[in-house]
């Protein structure tokens, strides 16, 4: 995890006062920069948690839709469609769960063509532990309380639906 930067002053705060008198003010170019500096904490925040378990929040992901599925087991592109991620990161990602031993591949019986990635005994077991951490310090969001979680989840909805992840 990255050492706080402990700033006298807020960094996006200033660029935002520079933006505005050279260009007028745009709020969202506060809010971008605010949300992309929000994702590199937590990020490191999590992955720094994970990280004992040989994983990386991305691998935890996977090897968690694997723990909700009812056979323990999905298609990588399944994975990759429930994960919203390009099917060249599932691959990375089923490839370095299965060198780990937390994850298995195995013929899709439903299409010849298809793998199905499998969590091992050993995953489930590290995706127990680390969940068990990360709900520990809440995610990284410990400065939040539950109603200020959903008030997030709930501000950031329209921005997925915009894009495209799901119809409301």
């Amino acid at each position: 995890m990255a050492k706080p930067l402990a700033l006298d002053f807020d960094p996006i705060a200033r660029a935002d006062e520079l933006w505005t008198s050279r260009w007028g003010g745009v709020p969202s170019m506060s809010a971008i920069t605010s949300v992309m500096r929000a994702h590199q904490i937590l990020l490191g925040r999590v992955d720094a948690v994970v990280k004992p378990y040989g994983l990386t929040f991305a691998r935890y992901e996977a090897l968690v839709l694997l723990t909700f599925s009812r056979t323990g087991e999905l298609s990588l592109s399944k994975i990759g469609e429930r994960l919203m991620v390009h099917p060249t990161s599932v691959t990375n990602t089923v490839d370095r769960l299965e060198r780990s031993g937390l994850v298995a591949r195995r013929p899709n019986p439903l299409d010849g063509r298809g793998v199905l990635a499998a969590i091992t005994d050993r995953g489930r077991e590290a995706v127990e532990q680390a969940t068990r951490d990360l709900m520990a310090m809440d995610f990284g969001l410990e400065g939040y309380d539950q109603e200020q979680c959903r008030q997030i989840f709930e501000v950031l909805r329209p921005l997925r639906v915009a894009a495209g992840d799901f119809r409301p």
